[in-house]
């Protein structure tokens, strides 16, 4: 599935979000709410962390990230004193799914960039 900016369709085109938003979707046949629109960047000032407060609000935050399995998903702050504005999910140890702008959504190692970013990781509610 190729990167598009604010998609969510398998096949077609999908951001890091959508890619998350689609398993929900998978898993509870409809989204909880629409997601407000974002800008493609990461350089949104640390005001208002929505996507971290959202993944609270809907997902079942682990109280680190050693315990995260895989299926769990893991939220990323891509520049200091900036939003965090990435994810992805963890499908094995060390190895997550996510989409990125110019890229295909792809199984990446998670490396030691990635996990110094990493800023919560979070479990989807029992089905």
């Amino acid at each position: 599935t190729p990167y598009k900016h604010q998609a969510s369709c398998k096949g077609a085109g999908t951001d890091c979000l959508g890619v998350l938003r689609g398993v929900w979707r998978e898993l509870y046949d409809t989204e909880p709410e629409a997601p407000p629109p974002y800008k493609p960047d990461w350089y949104d000032l640390l005001r208002d962390d929505l996507l971290l407060r959202k993944a609270a609000q809907y997902l079942l935050p682990l109280n680190t990230l050693m315990e995260a399995l895989p299926g769990d998903v893991l939220v990323f702050r891509m520049r200091e004193n900036m939003a965090a504005k990435h994810c992805g999910i963890l499908v094995d140890e060390g190895r997550m799914v996510h989409a990125l702008t110019g890229k295909d959504v792809e199984e990446v190692t998670i490396n030691h960039i990635y996990w110094k970013r990493c800023v919560g990781a979070f479990r989807f509610p029992e089905v």
